[in-house]
């Protein structure tokens, strides 16, 4: 099974190129993020004609969030506070989720799927900074309730819009007072993940150089003066099916490009799975 996650920075204008890309990379499922459209006007017809079940959560210009399964998806729900429904949590998960950045859904086996656009945050100490943390540590609350409520492995994807290590920046100096790679959001998101996630391209890909995103300014491209932001996290069970992760850098090629490259990872069937390391349950 291949899973994949990518930023198409507006799917109306990148609808072209998300079905080529689909044509010649067939993914069992496709996670999108800022798809900057109103579910009404999300272009649907296209992407079910080749087979996907669509479920998406969106804005007008902005954010977004977007799951293609080629099978349909149990549990579906979008933003923190379906999960989230504590009292004491639910209030303030509503509106984070006025910004439509989560959607989850289950697949057939007990693979829960959460895609994620993590806030980019502006500025180091500015109001959309202060939001992103606020953000990560409800991602932190939503993921332990789901942890703790359901048996399903879990694998996040995303735009994550934080480098976690320096070998994730083609130029790491200074990176403490830059957006994405400052100690708060990495702390932020580490918190995250030691609920029992593990970075899938690191099990295949250890050195530096790995990129998922470019700016458009600079010839950054072409440079390859990127950052890997945008992430595969699988809790134990998963990351002991993932077979390859890699990163597929030939959309960002392609005229008028999102800024964003797909990140694909394939996962071994449970089935085939020696008997000692299936998953409990399954």
């Amino acid at each position: 099974m291949k899973i994949a996650t990518w930023n198409v920075n507006s799917i109306r204008t990148r609808l072209d190129q998300v079905m080529q890309w689909l044509v010649v990379n067939p993914v069992e499922v496709l996670c999108l993020q800022e798809t900057k459209v109103v579910d009404p006007d999300f272009p649907r017809s296209p992407l079910e004609a080749l087979g996907y079940n669509l479920y998406c959560a969106g804005q007008k210009s902005y954010n977004g969030v977007a799951i293609l399964s080629r099978a349909p998806l149990e549990q579906v729900s979008a933003g923190f506070a379906p999960v989230l429904t504590d009292p004491e949590l639910h209030s303030t998960a509503l509106s984070l989720d006025e910004q439509k950045r989560v959607i989850t859904g289950v697949l057939p086996g007990n693979l829960r799927i959460v895609n994620l656009y993590v806030p980019n945050g502006s500025a180091i100490g500015s109001e959309k900074y202060l939001y992103k943390l606020s953000w990560l540590a409800m991602l932190r609350q939503y993921l332990q309730q789901l942890q703790s409520t359901k048996a399903n492995e879990i694998l996040i994807c995303g735009d994550f819009n934080i480098a976690l290590e320096d070998r994730d920046i083609h130029d790491p100096t200074g990176r403490e007072t830059h957006i994405m790679a400052s100690d708060l959001e990495r702390q932020a998101l580490q918190s995250v993940l030691e609920l029992g996630f593990a970075d899938s391209l690191r099990k295949f890909t250890p050195d530096g150089g790995q990129f998922s995103w470019w700016d458009y300014r600079a010839a950054s491209f072409r440079r390859n003066q990127g950052w890997r932001i945008d992430h595969h996290y699988l809790t134990a069970g998963l990351y002991e099916r993932a077979i390859g992760c890699q990163i597929d850098i030939t959309p960002r090629k392609l005229p008028q490009p999102s800024d964003h490259a797909p990140v694909i990872i394939e996962l071994q069937s449970s089935e085939l799975l020696p008997s000692s390391q299936k998953i409990e349950g399954e």
